[in-house]
């Protein structure tokens, strides 16, 4: 296989599958991303035609994964890959979760290189990303950012954000591209920072305080990686 995993979103929408790709699109560029929504004259339901063209246009090679917003949206991409040829159908996964979560969850783990089976995890890992979310408490202005510190859990530094509206869909993505670039397994406020709808349900916003850590031999090199970026503003300061 070659390429990166295509994303397929069906709607009842094409305005809702639309927008999807556009705000995917912000976040994976690299990324084939289309839009199956709405009937064939683009009323409000979905269209076996459209989600059928949209899966053959969206393999590169490596596959695709399929996200839809509804049951019955669902239902016709279930239709259409049962009825694909063998060989085409091993390449394409129908997930069932968020829609938008998931597909831009996926769209981004795609951006990182992940194989077929990583992004169609993806979007069922956004089920659980909101679900420890905790409301961010009422504290005083941050103090400067702690030196590094190593000791037996590992490597760890404290960074402020820096760009006016905080860690946004744009700069959470670039930081988790970043962090899939290491082997090693990285942290943000405990939150893996590897996972995209992780990192955005932080609610890190301009002025709090993100501690990066690793645990891993070498996760120092991430860490320092991963602060640097943060310290940069996302070329939004």
């Amino acid at each position: 296989m070659s390429g990166t995993v295509g994303i397929v979103f069906v709607s009842h929408s094409s305005q809702l599958a639309a927008g999807a790709v556009a705000l995917a699109g912000q976040m994976a560029p690299s990324v084939t991303l289309l839009a199956a929504g709405g009937t064939d004259d683009d009323g409000i339901g979905t269209s076996f035609g459209k989600v059928m063209a949209a899966v053959g246009e969206a393999d590169g090679g490596a596959g695709v994964v399929v996200v839809s917003d509804l049951g019955s949206a669902l239902l016709t991409a279930e239709t259409v890959l049962d009825l694909l040829p063998d060989d085409e159908r091993a390449r394409v996964r129908v997930v069932d979760g968020p829609f938008i979560e998931g597909g831009v969850a996926a769209a981004v783990a795609a951006e990182t290189g992940a194989d077929l089976d990583g992004v169609a995890a993806a979007v069922e890992g956004a089920r659980s990303a909101w679900g420890a979310v905790e409301a961010p408490a009422e504290s005083a202005p941050p103090a400067a950012p702690a030196a590094a510190e190593r000791g037996e859990a590992g490597y760890a530094r404290e960074v402020l954000v820096r760009n006016p509206q905080g860690l946004h869909a744009r700069p959470a993505a670039e930081f988790v591209k970043l962090a899939n670039t290491f082997p090693m397994k990285v942290t943000v406020n405990g939150k893996d920072a590897k996972s995209l709808l992780g990192v955005m349900s932080l609610g890190l916003t301009a002025g709090a305080t993100a501690t990066i850590a690793s645990t891993d031999d070498g996760g120092d090199t991430a860490v320092d990686a991963l602060v640097e970026l943060v310290e940069s503003g996302f070329g939004e300061v």
